[in-house]
């Protein structure tokens, strides 16, 4: 038997984002969110409400990172989700976080979260919060690759699981994509 719960915005697994931009200024904000995920093989989406200082900064540079984050600063991501820019311009280095720029974007890297994605905004709807992003560049700490590729053990990211609120980690290898149901074949 199954329970019904209505209409609710819950999935699994939510991806814990913290998506980065610098002000007017060049001063650098981030922010955490658990809404979004690849919509095509360069692209990003997000859903932010335009009340966000990040996202006041995006549609003025046009440019943003977005980094995955990760079990070792669960406590400083969930403040960049909890803490607002508009109200705590310096929320970055409160917590602890440290940044320099993209060389690829005009938008800052979190230095502690080893996977960042170089973005650049292709369209936002204010109603809707809709971002879409065209993903410019991957990159990766040296201490999260094995053999070269991103090691999710190593990298650890967390995940947000709406209906309890927590976060999570990925847990254990269950199967090989592209090659188990070929079995069924």
């Amino acid at each position: 038997m199954r329970k019904d719960f209505g209409a609710k915005s819950w999935t699994y697994p939510q991806p814990v984002f913290i998506v980065a931009a610098y002000d007017e200024n060049g001063v650098p904000n981030a922010m955490n969110a658990a809404w979004g995920g690849i919509s095509d093989d360069n692209q990003l989406y997000l859903c932010l409400s335009k009340g966000h200082k990040t996202v006041k900064n995006i549609l003025l540079t046009g440019e943003l990172t977005v980094s995955m984050a990760t079990k070792d600063y669960v406590k400083e991501c969930d403040y960049l989700g909890i803490e607002s820019g508009n109200k705590t311009p310096d929320k970055l280095s409160r917590c602890g976080l440290t940044t320099v720029r993209s060389s690829h974007v005009n938008a800052p890297v979190i230095c502690e979260l080893p996977m960042c994605l170089d973005c650049r905004l292709i369209s936002y709807d204010g109603a809707t919060g809709m971002m879409l992003c065209e993903i410019v560049n991957v990159s990766c700490d040296e201490s999260a690759l094995t053999d070269g590729k991103i090691d999710p053990a190593k990298l650890c990211p967390i995940v947000f699981d709406p209906v309890n609120a927590r976060y999570l980690t990925l847990g254990e290898t269950v199967g090989n994509a592209f090659k188990d149901g070929l079995k069924l074949k």
